[in-house]
């Protein structure tokens, strides 16, 4: 009898670890592989000026997860007034799945801030509009994603190295490594739909 209990005790703690989420994160966080699509984050943005005349806008940063292991992330505010402020390029790189289902993504871009091309033209006052980007620098950016569920990611943290325009950005303990960051920011899957094309 004692046998049989002993069987019993062993099949109710195996269905008690089944049901039992295996990771902190929806279902088995990114081990399900549902995660791979499109997402999108919109930040709103205010008057970058201070003075009125900039509209407050959106900017939308869309990250695209591939099945095949690569990622794309592109920035619609990248190229919004680049002469004043400068730009980013498009990131690209990779991502893994953690052990724990946490979502790893690791890419790389780079930054150019403006100039005058003072070689052609001489100092001025006041100094001439900026007319072109030099480069800046090569940013390696690692991020720390929870599978919130199917159609949510969540980022949580955040760690980039720097490489000024000399060094090797393909040296993955070259550069300045710079402070964590952290704090969530999520994203949402852009989901296809037809209502569009059915709504009258």
């Amino acid at each position: 009898m004692s046998t049989l209990k002993g069987v019993w005790v062993a099949v109710v703690l195996l269905l008690v670890f089944m049901v039992t989420p295996a990771f902190p994160q929806g279902s088995a966080g990114c081990k399900t592989g549902k995660f791979v699509g499109s997402y999108i984050h919109a930040d709103a943005v205010p008057d970058i000026w201070g003075d009125g005349t900039n509209v407050a806008h959106q900017l939308v940063t869309q990250l695209n997860l591939h099945s095949d292991g690569t990622v794309t992330y592109d920035f619609t505010g990248a190229p919004d007034v680049m002469l004043s402020f400068g730009y980013g390029t498009s990131l690209v790189g990779s991502w893994t799945c953690r052990n724990d289902g946490m979502l790893v993504v690791t890419v790389i871009f780079d930054n150019y801030f403006p100039t005058t091309d003072a070689i052609n033209h001489p100092l001025t006052v006041p100094a001439p509009p900026p007319v072109d980007l030099l480069l800046a620098a090569h940013v390696r950016r690692t991020e720390l994603f929870s599978v919130t569920d199917a159609n949510t990611l969540t980022s949580i943290m955040r760690r980039s190295r720097v490489y000024d325009p000399a060094q090797d950005p393909t040296d993955p303990n070259g550069g300045s490594l710079r402070p964590r960051r952290t704090g969530a920011v999520v994203y949402t899957r852009l989901v296809a739909s037809d209502a569009d094309l059915v709504a009258p």
